[in-house]
This record gives C-alpha cells, structure tokens and sequence, in this order.
C-alpha cells in the first residue's frame, strides 16, 4: 500500500485527510526550495546570461517529464543522479580545502545551536517517512525487513549528514574568501559552490551545471508521490490520472519557485524547518501502531478494507495525540519568527518532544479507540 495509505490504518479514513494537507504543504516546501537552488546554481556559471527564473523553469518541467516515465525508470535514475553529484563534492572540496583549514572565528557552538541544527537536520530526513512505501511496496517481501530499514536509514543519514557538514564549512569559509563572498552574496548557494569551482575553468562550470542537474532528482520523486497525496486527500479523484496531479503540483511550484527565489526565500527555509514537528508525531503514531497493535505483523493490515471507511479505525485516538502533543510542542519550539519559554532555555527541543509525547500518549487513546471502536 502507497504511504498515505498505509496511514489510514492509524489515522482512519478521513483522519489521514491532515497528515495529507500536512505532507503536500511539505512536498510544496521542499519542492521550491530544490527549483530555487537548482535555478542558482545553473545561472550562475551563465555569468548572468541565464536568469534564476529560467533555471527553475528548466527544472520543473525536466522533474514533471521525468516522473511520467514510471517506478522503473526512477529507480535506475535514483541509483546514478547521486554518482555526479559525490564527484562534485571530492572535486569542489579538493579545490577548496586550502580554504577551509583556517576558518575565521566563530562563536562557540552553544547546546541550543547545536539542538537546533540536529533537529533541522533529522526533520528534513524524517520527512521520508511521507512518502516511504510509495517506493518501499516495489521491493520484495522476502527481503528481510532490518536490511531494507538500514538501507533507507544509511542512505537517507549519509550523504544528508555529509552534505551538511560541507556545507556549513564551506559557508562559513566564504566571508573570507572574496571569490567565495562574492558568489554567496544574497544567499546564493549555487554561486558559491561556482565560484568553488571557478579555478578549474570550464570542467568546474561543467561540474556545476551537473550538479544543479542533480536537482532533478529530488523533485522527481516529490512529484511521483504528490500524486497518491492528492487521492487520498480527496477520494473521489481516484478516477483521475495521477499524472494530472504531477502537473498541478508543478503548476503551483513553478511560480511560488519564480517570485520566492527573490522576495522571501528565507521565509520559505524558515517553513521547510517546521515541517519535521509534524513529521516526527506522525512517525511515533505509526511506529506504535505497527509494534504494538498490529503486533510488528504486516498481516494485520487487512488490505481488503483500505477504502472502507467503516472498517477503519476512526482516527480519534491518532488526531487526539498529534492535537495534545503540540500543547508542549510550541514552548519548545525555536524558529526565526518564534521562541517558545522553554526553547528560550533549553533550544529547539520540538522535534523531539513531539516523537516522545507521542509515544506516549496515542496508545491509551488508541486503546480506548479499540475498546469502543474498532482496530
């Protein structure tokens, strides 16, 4: 069963309507923040001959073409699409590493910066968890199940973990590189990381536009899988193709990717940095529901009820934790536009008070739900 699907069986039927909204608000984030860069970083070895809005458009449709063609050919292209962007990195990091071993100073790393950045780091991963059996439903079932999760789990860690870590030293060099200043002014990662490359003349702008390239792949799969949210939000759309939806999707990126590029970029990161409070709920809920009430057994999730609204669990039990939850969800919450009271203290601990209040709260509720419901 597709993911959203599979969360009916925690959420019920019209339950798993929120978790929807919630996933295509983050798909949408996630998406404009990928055209943004992917725009930067190819109108930037243009010497400006080539606006950001172009490279966004180039994107998107390059993402929408490419998710028509099917699970197949997006597994082969997943299985490449990194292979370029790893070279890039070696490279860009062997040519700038001078740069890198004499940073200017920093302020020392306080618990709650460091609170903040894991937080925004695991927030971003975990957002897989909306769209996972999307894909996980193509692998065999034979496999043993602790392979496939270290799979997923290393190959979502690694090279997020990694990519942040250079990111963040090759930022933090930049104030003291002119070459690199002038690239990263206004917030241009896509320059930055061109003017990286620049010593290595024409094969560094090549590298460049093979890494904006690489872009592609993650609004591919943001596209495949907004399509089975669209369904699942609204049932009665099941009767359309999904490709209809990959289109509306981009239709609304494309142009919140064109003005936000410019006016509120920041607005849009601030917003991608929410998106992992109601991800880490949703990620408790079904975690509990899978080991305790269905017994860590995928024949429990009888497949012959996942449109059945009255055979469903009602989803009182999964909204009623997420709703009780945020109460202290929002003190702890640390962002640009808010600082809960005990955030103020203690840094952003929201992420993870939303996973453990979750885990401790859905399942009496859910017990409660069983009791005078139904599993």
């Amino acid at each position: 069963m597709r993911q959203m699907i599979l969360a009916r069986y925690t959420f019920g039927y019209y339950g798993v309507i929120i978790p929807c909204i919630l996933n295509l608000a983050s798909v949408i984030g996630f998406s404009v923040s990928n055209c943004i860069l992917g725009g930067q970083a190819l109108a930037s070895v243009t010497n400006g001959h080539l606006s950001w809005t172009v490279g966004i458009v180039v994107f998107t449709v390059v993402s929408v073409l490419v998710s028509f063609c099917g699970y197949r050919f997006l597994n082969w292209y997943e299985k490449v699409a990194w292979i370029p962007v790893l070279i890039t990195f070696i490279i860009a990091v062997g040519i700038g590493g001078k740069h890198l071993l004499n940073l200017p100073p920093t302020v020392p790393a306080t618990s709650a910066s460091i609170l903040g950045f894991a937080g925004t780091q695991a927030g971003y991963m975990i957002t897989w968890s909306g769209f996972a059996a999307d894909y996980s439903i193509y692998l065999r079932p034979e496999r043993a199940t602790w392979k496939l999760f270290w799979c997923a789990y290393i190959g979502l860690f690694v090279p997020t973990a990694l990519l942040a870590c250079v990111g963040a030293a090759f930022s933090a060099a930049a104030s003291s590189v002119p070459l690199w200043n002038d690239g990263y002014a206004g917030g241009n990662i896509g320059g930055l990381l061109e003017a990286v490359l620049r010593p290595a003349g024409g094969f560094g702008k090549f590298l460049t536009v093979l890494l904006s390239l690489s872009v592609a792949a993650n609004l591919v799969s943001i596209f495949y899988s907004a399509s089975f949210n669209f369904q699942v939000f609204i049932p009665w759309l099941v009767v359309v193709p999904r490709y209809v939806f990959t289109v509306v999707t981009a239709a609304v990126v494309l142009p919140i990717s064109i003005v936000g590029a410019h006016r509120f970029y920041a607005a849009i990161t601030n917003f991608l940095s929410l998106i992992g409070y109601w991800c880490s709920a949703f990620v408790a809920m079904l975690i509990v529901e899978h080991i305790y009430f269905r017994k860590n057994k995928f024949a429990n999730y009888d497949p012959e009820i996942w449109n059945v609204p009255s055979k469903l669990p009602l989803g009182c039990a999964a909204l009623g934790s997420g709703l009780l939850s945020f109460g202290l969800v929002i003190p702890c919450v640390s962002q640009v536009w808010f600082t809960g009271p005990i955030a103020q203290t203690t840094g952003d601990l929201g992420f993870e008070v939303a996973f453990v209040l979750n885990l401790i709260l859905y399942p009496p509720l859910r017990l409660l739900e069983v009791k005078y419901s139904r599993l």
